[in-house]
């Protein structure tokens, strides 16, 4: 077990900036999820932690170890990629012995780690079956087990789920996350899906063409976002927004005005908003009320309805917004396509964002849930 910590990295390809000034450090024993949409550079940066390749610019400290001039093979990683890539032509256990066996390691440590991975993976019983006799998540922890069979101080994940079905998918995050707590490792896990980053990480990383849009653990994320970006990534379905003008300013408090007319009080602490400004209101869809249940309501038509079974998600456009957003029901409710339907907003539910996405410093909750402490005692 040992750290990773990058300071002021940064990856280009010839005039091409991939990573810019990432400041980032991972500690002993955490399970650390880099997330993004493709294209932003969260592969790229586990490939520089991994010394596949090099950095323009920056440090990488392993431990207390500067890494960047350290060959991959040195610096006590061990990564799974995306591929299983498993030899064919052999069995489970030499397909995870053969790391070892070229680095001559003695045949009865081998027989031991192996033994040791398999049983802590569930692969005993298999270890004389060959990759094309086994099933995906099967595929996926002999992957896995090549790596764990090394003994690294760092594992490395690079979106290893990305070729299961969803439910496979949904067991092997859960399998991957106790194996984590199990062994105490320090691990570091890349997927462009936030539901996986959400349920994983003690920490999540949202990256944004190459830089760190926010930092922190996933509820700290998903209640306080400090961008548009980042709110309308981590939740999903993702957040709604809905453009509004400022009608109204007084101390710590804004009157937000919808294209309806409807204007109703936000608590913005302290923030520099003027009358006059256009901003976003973003609200989620879970968020969203019965009509009858808000201060305020809205009015679309609805586009698409899903059901569910345990929610039904109503697809709607607004009448005055010229916007689209979605009502999460906790329910199955019946709705029909093209019909009107109303919903409504609470404004301790609601975030406000400036033009330039920032988000508005986190308003005051009034439903009886202080986050802040819950967050500090998580």
């Amino acid at each position: 077990m040992t750290s990773v910590t990058l300071k002021n990295l940064c990856k280009a390809y010839d005039d091409v900036l991939i990573s810019n000034n990432i400041n980032l450090v991972v500690k002993e024993g955490e399970l650390v999820v880099f997330v993004g949409p493709s294209g932003c550079g969260k592969s790229t940066l586990l490939r520089c932690i991994a010394g596949l390749e090099d950095i323009t610019s920056g440090d990488l400290y392993i431990g207390d170890q500067r890494m960047n001039d350290v060959e991959p093979s040195k610096r006590g990683v061990g990564m799974v990629f995306q591929s299983y890539a498993l030899y064919p032509h052999l069995n489970l256990y030499d397909n995870m012995s053969f790391g070892l066996k070229l680095a001559k390691a003695d045949k009865a440590e081998i027989e031991k780690r192996v033994s040791h991975t398999a049983e802590i993976l569930q692969l005993g019983h298999l270890l004389e079956r060959y990759p094309k006799m086994l099933s995906g998540g099967q595929r996926q922890r002999v992957a896995i087990g090549r790596t764990l069979v090394s003994e690294p101080n760092v594992f490395l994940l690079d979106e290893p789920l990305s070729n299961l079905d969803a439910a496979l998918r949904v067991n092997m995050r859960s399998e991957i996350t106790k194996l984590q707590r199990r062994l105490g490792c320090t691990m570091i896990y890349v997927t462009h899906d936030q539901v996986e980053a959400m349920t994983m990480a003690d920490k999540i990383v949202v990256l944004d063409a190459g830089s760190v849009a926010q930092m922190g653990r996933p509820l700290e994320l998903y209640h306080y976002p400090i961008n548009r970006f980042v709110a309308g990534f981590i939740g999903s379905p993702k957040m709604n927004f809905i453009s509004v003008k400022i009608s109204e300013v007084e101390d710590n408090q804004v009157m937000v005005q919808l294209s309806s007319g409807e204007t109703f009080w936000i608590q913005v602490e302290g923030e520099t908003v003027n009358k006059g400004d256009r901003m976003s209101l973003g609200i989620r869809p879970e968020h969203l009320l019965n009509a009858q249940d808000a201060q305020v309501t809205i009015a679309g038509d609805v586009q698409m309805v899903e059901k569910l079974g345990n929610e039904t998600q109503i697809y709607l456009h607004l009448d005055d917004a010229d916007a689209d957003v979605i009502f999460r029901a906790p329910d199955t409710i019946t709705v029909e396509i093209g019909s009107k339907f109303h919903i409504g907003l609470t404004a301790h539910r609601c975030h406000l964002f400036h033009s330039d996405g920032r988000a508005c410093r986190r308003l005051h909750r009034e439903d009886g849930v202080d986050y802040d402490r819950m967050l500090e005692e998580m």
